[in-house]
């Protein structure tokens, strides 16, 4: 077995955010489709089954891809890794079932303030686990500190949004019914699909080591993910009938290839960074990546206020204090 290297701290960190600069810009591309559509679900088929045909290619056309390809079999057959491990694509198609399902009710600030509460409680979890390829990593009092910071860090940024669509919506919709008892299932699901997010990227990373390249890890992900949309949409059309044709315009066929992009380096830069660092760099990327991409090309109702500019900043502050090479004990001493 040959397993990638050690990517250096100062080398991982920045890609964990470059990885999660394409976050936003996907994430536009696939509302755009779903739009057009008129079917969340069908954008998410269409994302990943582009996303599964450019790993099928890169697998077949690449050195590399070949090699990882030959190697998945063997390692599940061998038990190299609990075989559960190769469904990690279909926590992906949770995560977007959360968006289809709850972004239209909580809207964007409260659905992304939920994910990202689920993903760095886990994300200190999986760490002290040691589930991921980085080994167990301590809870300690700087990286409860820097997850923190990170979840008031993004609330304050997406605040502005809270006055949109979702955030009546969250006040109980416009005749003032339901109330916040209406809002625990919509608030815990993306709770739920953020915290199994640090596993996926534990599950990948570990796939991984054991393929010798994220290549593979990637295009089992985006198999099992595949099925479960499929699945789903599957349903759908036998309960709702037909989706609409697909577009012609070419760039509505991009999300898949950044998620191939995201997953691929996530499933590399764990074993670095640790699942903990790695999500909240890919965070802080998502953040960025929103404010570059609401002040060039702004959507409709979109915000850029200095909260979300000090946010997304606090947030970048956040991700250096928790990697940060901190004497041990050294918030200990203080304490006394």
């Amino acid at each position: 077995m040959t397993s990638p290297s050690r990517l250096p701290l100062l080398a991982g960190l920045p890609l964990a955010v470059g990885a999660g600069l394409v976050i936003p810009v996907q994430g536009r591309i696939n509302g755009a489709l779903g739009t057009r559509l008129d079917d969340g679900i069908a954008a998410a088929v269409v994302s990943f089954s582009t996303g599964l045909v450019l790993m099928v290619a890169v697998s077949l056309l690449l050195p590399r891809g070949r090699a990882g390809l030959a190697r998945i079999v063997p390692a599940l057959r061998s038990r190299a890794f609990p075989p559960a491990y190769a469904l990690a694509g279909a926590i992906g198609a949770l995560f977007v079932f959360a968006q289809s399902f709850t972004v239209g009710i909580l809207g964007v600030a409260l659905f992304t303030v939920a994910a990202v509460t689920g993903q760095t409680v886990s994300g200190l979890l999986v760490d002290r686990m040691g589930i991921g390829p980085a080994g167990r990593k301590a809870v300690t009092g700087i990286r409860v500190a820097g997850s923190v910071l990170t979840i008031a860090a993004v609330a304050w940024a997406v605040s502005p949004r809270f006055t949109g669509t979702g955030a009546a919506a969250a006040a109980g919709g416009a005749d003032g019914s339901g109330g916040p008892g209406a809002l625990l299932v919509p608030v815990l699901l993306p709770v739920l699909a953020g915290f199994l997010m640090s596993f996926q990227q534990a599950m990948n990373g570990t796939a991984t080591m054991h393929y010798g390249s994220p290549i593979a890890a990637t295009l089992v992900n985006f198999v099992a993910g595949t099925m479960v949309l499929w699945g789903a949409l599957a349903v759908k059309v036998a309960v709702s009938g037909p989706v609409n044709p697909l577009p012609s315009e070419w760039w509505y066929y991009l999300g898949g290839p950044m998620g191939c992009v995201f997953i691929g380096l996530s499933a590399l830069l764990v074993r670095t960074l640790g699942v903990l660092v790695t999500g909240l760099g890919m965070i802080a990327g998502q953040l960025t990546g929103s404010l570059v991409l609401d002040i060039a090309l702004p959507a409709p109702g979109s915000v850029v206020a200095p909260a979300t500019v000090l946010g997304t900043l606090l947030t970048l502050a956040a991700i250096i204090l928790t990697t940060l090479p901190w004497p041990r004990g050294a918030f200990r001493r203080q304490g006394r």
